[in-house]
């Protein structure tokens, strides 16, 4: 079997990096479309995985018209060279678009309600859309599994926090520190949203500051106040298993730390209503992630969180969590060989 596998976001690296590794280890062919955006490259050349670039993220509506054509050109050029029986994507019309043109199958994963033009593009044209069970919409072709895109590669089956990742680049995982996260909020998505304000990235870490060391991962210049040793991105998700606080306006890192049990606090323009099913379900449900619409609110109880993590009440709410949810790399793997359209697996 051949599987294309389309990575246009850092997190899609962590999405699909272990069903790939699986594949490869299976004697299957496996070939990753990249694009250059933000760390994305630098995750695939860390976990040592192949990969052709075909696009570049630029900045700006016209960048973005540029990139979807280079984009269309160039997962098309790459999917004739390799002729995949399984292409797999999150929502990107150009993976679709050149699955159908070379008689492969899509499998598209969509966690985002919000995303409603792209995903008007991509869903159409593909044979499966997963999404997880709570997901607010039905889709053409769905496949619901009781999950998050984060445990495909945050399930314990997947990962196993290594104290001593963080040890060799200087940081104690028994220490009191807090990750930050903030993001750039340029993604077609994101318009007319926003996070932390400048002001409100300042006072957030000047106050936690007081009483941890504070370690931020930015788009962007982080504040001044910013301190700690610097950590490579293969290993945000040890620092993040062993913080007492997480906080930021990423949606992915509070998902990845809700997962994780650690202390997290999300703010951002989304959170209220119509706020995406996986936050409402990880905050009502399961009492791993605050929500907050007011920054001044969001950065008082990330403090507090720093001051007194709940660590044992969030352990005991995570192994309810686990116990409820799927391995979402096996329900992938398991997708991908149904979906199989080479000539070998039909019956």
């Amino acid at each position: 079997m051949r599987v294309l596998f389309d990575v246009t976001h850092p997190a899609l690296v962590h999405l699909f990096a272990p069903a790939a590794e699986a594949l490869d280890a299976g004697g299957h062919d496996v070939t990753v479309a990249a694009r250059e955006k933000d760390v994305t490259t630098d995750l695939l050349d860390a976990a040592g995985v192949p990969y052709a670039v075909v696009s570049r993220a630029g900045s700006g509506p016209l960048s973005r018209i540029g990139e979807l054509l280079e984009r269309e050109v160039g997962i098309l050029r790459l999917a004739r060279r390799v002729e995949p029986d399984v292409v797999v994507s999150q929502v990107d019309p150009a993976a679709v678009h050149a699955a159908r043109l070379v008689g492969a199958r899509a499998v598209v994963f969509d966690d985002s309600e919000h995303e409603r033009l792209a995903a008007g593009l991509t869903h159409r044209f593909a044979d499966v859309v997963c999404t997880p069970a709570e997901f607010d919409r039905d889709v053409p072709n769905q496949r619901r599994y009781d999950g998050f895109h984060e445990l495909a590669y945050l399930h314990p089956n997947r990962f196993t926090p290594d104290p001593a990742a963080l040890r060799r680049h200087g940081v104690d995982p028994e220490s009191s520190y807090a990750v930050v996260r903030f993001v750039a909020w340029d993604a077609h998505h994101d318009i007319g949203r926003s996070g932390f304000s400048p002001a409100g990235k300042r006072q957030l870490v000047e106050s936690l500051a007081e009483h941890g060391t504070v370690y931020v991962t930015a788009e962007g210049d982080p504040p001044a106040a910013a301190d700690g040793s610097s950590v490579p991105v293969e290993a945000i998700h040890d620092l993040l298993a062993f913080a007492d606080c997480y906080v930021g306006d990423s949606q992915t890192m509070a998902t990845e730390a809700a997962v994780l049990g650690t202390p997290a606090v999300r703010t951002s323009a989304f959170v209220g209503d119509g706020d995406m099913s996986n936050f409402r379900e990880l905050e009502a449900e399961y009492g791993l992630l605050r929500s907050f619409a007011d920054e001044d609110a969001a950065i008082d109880r990330a403090v507090e969180f720093l001051e007194a993590p709940p660590r044992e009440a969030l352990a005991r709410r995570r192994e309810r969590l686990l116990a409820d949810k799927t391995d979402v790399t096996a329900f992938l793997l398991d997708v991908i060989a149904e979906t199989d359209a080479s000539p070998e697996a039909a019956p």
